[in-house]
Order: structure tokens, then sequence, then C-alpha cells
């Protein structure tokens, strides 16, 4: 087994120059205009992280496998005796058994919850290479849990972007900074809002590969990408790490993938070796630290503390021989020049506080009053401004914006956590609230991430959509001998300001007369679901164009003009005449 997974991909000069070359042509018809971050560029789709040193991303900018796929294309299936494959490069396209299944659910459930996405399964396996080598090569439990947690470094500005740490080590095991974690490599702060359970156990694990790898396809699909459409899924890959060696290497898998893939067990994926930042190591992009700590249900496992490394001994000094050139006594060794000493360096400067450390409070930006009709989008936007003590603007901060209470309004792409990152007047403002169905109250919360200060609440209402005119669509008598049923069905139509109002809720009753609302107890009526008589629907809704058909009508014995009176939410009324009269002989 420790053979196994110390296997490394090995690729020739040649290989490697042809493979950069596929890469450079790959790049230049999928992803055109994409800045290069690792020259301090930004992508204009992303959002500067707190200290403005990494995109707001899903791992935080973290490290990544830069291992490409071989040249020659894989075939989609093992070599006839079980073994290995015996084409070259067909083992890379093996992907271990539970991991594989984690990308192909979490595809069926995004093709099913947003399908306008069109989340391939194999951008999900690209990203599963290059953030942890699938697991560390499918080193997972028979849930998906990885065996061993897969942490990346602490992002503490050392040459990746500084954050602070947001879930006191509850994920990642360190307090100071965030680490990304898991098969997805997900920072604390972005799986708190993201995260997902994918395996149905009740928790949202990111170690867990069917927990990881829904809460990635939503991730991609959450601000309604198209990921068929070229732009979208350049768009998506930087906002998941922005960089364009990144999405180079993800596009690289993609296409491999695409090709064809096969299972092989868990555990015997075949492990990347060279990583972004320089380092090396097996089986994620970050560090794989002891094994992950069964938790409870709903809370997040605990990593053990990585023991601190010894300081290595130095090795003892031999002094030179003695030399004897012509063959006598021991002489002296030739003395060496003196070296100049080297002056002192300086030592670098402590780095001042981040944006984020220095804010105090958060103070409402001139949000405007928060109402709107269910199923429509709310005219105001939520804005909160960051500031420290004296006052004064803090650009660079993250603020996340979180909808609470029952209630189905959605921000923008469908989520009910969105976080943006304050501009230089110190303002973020989230996307616009889509009212769902439910009417009533709820409330929206403004934090600053990584930094435990006050929060903002902001009231919202939703109101019931409304009808302000009712009329038939039909102009045609509505008559009935007695003990009959009419012939044809009430059928109107609501409006609102002139526009085709759908899903109003409305009432229909068989009223006594003009001046009496209450319920006749003679005349025309419905039937229920067994059969008997009622004069009074209630909960009925308009449908599309604002139509509402009424069910059938039937009269009893007793003739005369009876009188059917519809209402709407929003005050909209009709009343329609009804006769029960005998056949004319």
């Amino acid at each position: 087994m420790a053979a196994q997974f110390g296997r490394r991909v090995v690729k020739g000069a040649a290989t490697t120059a042809v493979a950069a070359v596929a890469v450079a042509a790959l790049s230049a018809s999928q992803a055109p205009g994409v800045t290069d971050t690792s020259r301090g560029g930004q992508n204009a789709n992303s959002q500067p992280s707190a200290d403005g040193k990494g995109g707001d991303s899903a791992t935080g900018n973290s490290p990544y496998y830069t291992d490409l796929p071989p040249l020659n294309s894989p075939t989609p299936s093992p070599s006839a005796d079980g073994g290995a494959p015996g084409t070259p490069g067909t083992a890379e396209a093996g992907i271990p058994a539970t991991v594989l299944d984690a990308y192909k659910k979490a595809e069926a459930s995004l093709a099913e919850s947003k399908p306008g996405c069109h989340l391939p399964w194999q951008l999900l396996a690209a990203i599963g290479k290059v953030e942890s080598g699938h697991a560390g090569g499918g080193r997972v439990d028979a849930d998906g849990t990885t065996r061993t947690q897969i942490l990346g470094p602490p992002l503490n500005g050392d040459g990746f972007a500084r954050i602070t740490d947001t879930d006191g080590g509850a994920y990642d095991g360190d307090t100071a900074h965030d680490r990304a974690v898991g098969p997805m490599q997900f920072i604390p702060s972005t799986w708190e809002w993201s995260g997902r359970d994918g395996n149905g156990d009740g928790r949202k694990d990111p170690n867990n590969v069917y927990d990881a790898a829904l809460a990635a396809g939503h991730y991609l699909c959450r601000l309604d990408w198209d990921l068929s459409d070229r732009g979208d899924l350049r768009r998506a890959i930087l906002s998941y790490n922005n960089s364009t060696d990144y999405l180079n290497t993800v596009l690289s898998w993609l296409e491999y993938y695409r090709k064809g893939t096969h299972e092989v067990p868990d555990g015997a994926g075949t492990l990347p070796s060279g990583r972004s930042d320089g380092n090396s190591g097996s089986g994620a992009a970050g560090r794989i630290v002891t094994p992950t700590t069964p938790s409870s249900p709903g809370t997040p496992s605990s990593p053990s503390t990585p023991s601190s490394p010894s300081t290595p001994t130095p090795p003892a000094t031999t002094p030179p021989s003695s030399q004897n050139p012509g063959g006598g006594g021991s002489t002296s060794p030739e003395p060496k020049p003196p070296t100049t000493p080297k002056p002192p360096t300086t030592p670098p400067a402590s780095p001042g506080p981040t944006p984020t450390e220095t804010v105090d409070h958060l103070e409402d930006a001139g949000t405007g009053k928060l109402t709107a009709t269910a199923g429509t989008v709310f005219a105001e936007k939520i804005s909160a401004r960051a500031e420290d003590k004296a006052g004064k603007a803090v650009g660079k901060v993250r603020i996340r914006f979180t909808i609470t209470g029952d209630t189905d309004t959605t921000f923008t792409g469908g989520e009910s956590v969105s976080t943006v990152v304050t501009g230089s007047s110190g303002v973020a403002t989230a996307p616009a609230l889509t009212a769902g169905e439910k009417t009533g109250g709820f409330t929206v919360r403004a934090t600053v991430v990584g930094r435990t200060v006050s929060g903002l609440d902001y009231a919202a209402t939703v109101t019931a959509r409304q009808a302000d005119a009712l009329a038939r669509t039909a102009d045609t008598a509505l008559t009935c001998v007695p003990g009959g049923e009419f012939a044809g069905r009430v059928q109107v139509r609501a409006t609102y300001k002139g526009a085709a109002a759908a899903g109003v809720a409305a009432t229909a009753t068989l009223v006594g007369s003009a001046d009496d609302a209450g319920e006749n107890d003679k005349g025309p009526y419905f039937k229920d679901a067994a059969g008997k008589a009622v004069r009074t629907l209630a909960g009925l809704r308009t449908g599309t164009g604002g139509l509402l058909t009424l069910p059938k009508l039937y009269a009893d014995d007793t003739a005369g003009t009876y009188l059917l009176r519809i209402t709407t939410t929003g005050g909209a009324a009709l009343t329609v005449e009804l006769k029960v009269a005998a056949a004319a002989s």
C-alpha cells in the first residue's frame, strides 16, 4: 500500500513542453482576457480578499497541484486482466470509485436543482484532481470521509492571502489563520455558507467527498452561470481559485476526463507531485495530518494539532586532513584567506494589522424600506459600511449577508448567504433579494468575516401577490334548470395595474344578495371532493396570464337569480349573475 501511495507521474522534457503548448492553446480558445494573478493582476469578475492579497474564492487561492494530464487520450476501462491499464497514460484516467461516485451524484443533484447551470461531473473531477489528487488517491472510508485530514498551509500572508481565523479552528485546527480543508479545499469562511450534505447523514463535513463535491457544484453554479458557455465556465473556475495557471490546469484535466475515464479501487488513484508553491507532497496540495476523528452530527471534525518538528542536529565537522605532497612528514594545510563578515541584516518589520482587524463596527449605508410582492425582486438593496474606531471607512473587508427567518426569499442566484468585499468607501452592497412565495417578515444580518463585531439586522417583508381588477373572459349568460348543472364554467382574468396578475389568492362565494356578502343557503353550489354541496371556495389562486377557472356549478330545486362573488388579495372583486329557471316549453 505504501508503494501504491508513493507513485508519482513522471513526464519527460518533451512531453512537458508539448503539454505546455496544448494548455496555452486551450487557454487561448476558452479563456481570453484572463488576468494572470501570479503577476499581481486580478480578474474583473473576482473580488479581493479582506487584505487585498487573495481573491474571494472557495479556496482562499491556496496552493494546488500543477501536474498536467498525459498527451494521449485515456481509454475508458482498465486492461482485461484487471491490472493497471496497459496503454501509457490511462492510469491517470482512473478515478477512485467512491470519489467518482460523489462527482456523479453531485452532477445529478445540480441537474435537478439548477438545471440551467449544466454542471458536468468532469469539471468537479478536474477540480478535485488539482486540489487534492481525488482525496489523496481515494483514501476515503465507505461513507466518503477522508481517512486522513487534508489541509492547506496557513493563510498567513507569507506567499498566500492573509486570512485570520474565522472558525475557531473547528475545521482546520488553526486558531490563528484559516486553511483550506478537505478534498475540494474549502476555506472555513466559505464552507460556512456553501457547505452541503451530499451523503444524507445530516452533517455538512468538508472532509467528506460527497458533501464537498456537492458544495463545489453549488459554488460553481451560485451566480446563475451556464457552464456550457465558455465565458461562464472560465468565470466559474476563476471564482474557485483566481489564477490563470489554475484555470489552464483545470481546463486541461476537464478536457482529458471528457475523453474517457474509468473506475479504480479506493486508495489506488495516482498522486500528483508538482505544486503551485514549489513544494511537493502526497495526497493534497496542503498537508495530510492525523486521521480525521469522527464527530457528532452537525459538528465539524476537530483535527489533532500537528507536533512541532524537532530541531535538526548539525553534523559534526571533520578537520581537514594533513597533506604531505613530498612524502615526508605531515604538514599543516594551506591557510585560507580570511572571510569578510557580512553586515548584520535588519529584521523585517512586523506586518501591520489587516483591514479586517481595524474594523470597529458596521453602519447602515442608506438602505431603504425592504418590501416586495411575492415572486418579485426587491427594488431596494442592502448596503453596510465598515468603519474603524474613528468612524473612517475601511475597504477590502469581507461582509457576509445572511437571510434568516421563515422565508424562501433568496439573493440573486438562489443562495441565502452572500459575501461582498467593501470598496474604498467602506461600503458593501448585497445582491438583490428575490422574494419567494412565503409572505411575512424575515431578517438579513450583516457581519464582518474574520472579525467579532456587532452585526447589523435589516428587517424585510414579503407581501402577497395582488390584483386590482377582475373580468370575465366570456360574456355568455350562465343559466341552469332546477336540479341541473350549468353548461359553462366561470373563468376570470386578474390584473394588477393593467398587467396580468398570476399567483394571486382568490375566494369565490355564492352570496345572498348584492348587499349581503354572507354565504347563501340555497340555489347554485359547487361540489367538494366527497360530492357534498359547498358555496364558498377559499384558497384559490390565479394561474398563468392571471386566469382563474372555477369548478363546475350545480343548481338545487329552487329557481331564481343568484350572485357569485369573486374577490382577490389587493381588493379586486367581481359579481357574476346566475339564473336558475325551468326550461321553456
